[in-house]
């Protein structure tokens, strides 16, 4: 798992890194371009997750209950993968909305333009 602290993927072993050829190329990606990376997702897409993670895990309320929660390896593993594909796909929904957003004003700006155009030719 990447820890953007420290910029190091933790808990890995080198048989893990021999059989996953995407993990191998992350390890040997600069910290600094993975701090980038890490840092880049919005609080929105964090409080997003969050929910997600509360919700399939059961949340109660904290000031009237102390809720421990135990799982093997395997089910962490799959909440964990769970939680990174719903942040991968909301940050391509957040990047597809802002393309959207920046892509109507500049239509806009040449709607704008054409109407300046056909007010000169009139």
């Amino acid at each position: 798992m990447f820890n953007p602290d420290s910029a190091q993927f933790i808990g890995m072993g080198s048989d893990d890194a021999q059989v996953n050829q995407l993990l191998k190329y992350l390890q040997h990606q600069p910290p600094e371009v993975l701090t980038r990376v890490a840092q880049s997702v919005s609080g929105e897409i964090k409080q997003i997750i969050s929910q997600n993670v509360q919700g399939l895990i059961g949340v109660l309320p904290s000031e009237g209950f102390n809720v421990q929660v135990t799982t093997d390896r395997e089910n962490l593993a799959g909440l964990l993968a769970s939680a990174m594909m719903t942040g991968y796909f909301l940050r391509q929904m957040e990047q597809r909305m802002e393309l959207e957003a920046s892509l109507s004003g500049v239509s806009a700006l040449d709607g704008d333009a054409d109407d300046d155009l056909s007010d000169l030719d009139a």
